[in-house]
């Protein structure tokens, strides 16, 4: 039985995308699934924003080419804005059926003082979304 047939999973170019990778690549499989990697590029200048897109496509693309050498269809997505936003209008955009992302295991406070991606989405959002905590 097919769960999935899109899955979308948000990259932040961090030691925690290599663990949501492989947990979506599992997942990919079992299901024939195809997987969009998203990353929102936030950024306060010009300079800035060609130094993180050149930093962002390196990943999406290595992470791309390691998806597709296991025989998943895998596509990049590259937006800029507010990451909670961008990757709302993307879940919007397109028909998801699973968004998966890995969180950095903030505290408490870390929560109230930084914000939280994967909390914002959790309330915004009507598919799944599956949390993987970056344990460390």
């Amino acid at each position: 039985m097919q769960v999935y047939r899109k899955i979308l999973v948000t990259i932040d170019c961090s030691s925690t995308d290599e663990a949501i990778i492989e947990h979506v690549s599992a997942l990919a499989i079992q299901n024939s699934a195809e997987v969009y990697l998203l990353h929102v590029v936030h950024s306060h200048t010009l300079d800035q924003h060609r130094a993180l897109t050149e930093k962002a496509d390196g990943y999406l693309e290595t992470y791309c080419k390691t998806l597709k050498s296991k025989g998943i269809q895998a596509h990049t997505v590259v937006r800029d804005g507010e990451p909670d936003e961008q990757i709302l209008a993307e879940i919007e955009k397109k028909d998801y059926d699973l968004v998966a992302m890995a969180t950095h295991g903030h505290t408490f406070i870390g929560d109230l003082l930084f914000g939280s991606v994967s909390r914002h989405l959790k309330h915004n959002i009507k598919i799944p979304l599956l949390l993987l905590k970056q344990d460390g």
